[in-house]
């Protein structure tokens, strides 16, 4: 069993498997998923887990070069938005919709109990070296 960090299998698999520029999505619950792209879906209700909770946990685990989230986000999710931008240097933005094809490409897609607008976010893998 696992001492600390994140306990749900699949999640640290995922980890455990990303290369360089490897990509993972952390979803609010209405992000369409890609069939060809793995769901870890930790979505309990409305709001749980939320968006920060996983982006937090990740954010400990994971070696992140850079993230993308959409351009909508700024606007519509006023206070993720400044969260995100305080937390990351390097940040892609795109449109929405090219944001769901950007999913495509993804490891996996783990979609949260999250329910307000845009809060997706695209994580880039980077190195330690």
């Amino acid at each position: 069993m696992k001492k600390n960090g994140i306990l749900n299998s699949e999640i640290t698999k995922v980890l455990a498997d990303l290369g360089h520029t490897d990509t993972i999505v952390i979803a609010d619950c209405g992000l369409p998923i890609p069939p060809s792209v793995k769901k870890v879906d930790l979505a309990l209700a409305f709001g749980n887990p939320s968006f920060l909770d996983i982006l937090n946990l990740l954010k400990d685990e994971m070696v992140i070069e850079k993230v993308t989230i959409a351009t909508e986000m700024e606007e519509k999710n006023k206070m993720l938005y400044k969260e995100i931008t305080e937390s990351f240097p390097a940040i892609e933005k795109v449109s929405h919709e090219k944001f769901k094809e950007k999913t495509k490409q993804a490891m996996a897609i783990i979609r949260t109990g999250e329910a307000t607008p845009y809060a997706n976010i695209i994580l880039h893998a980077g190195v330690l070296f």
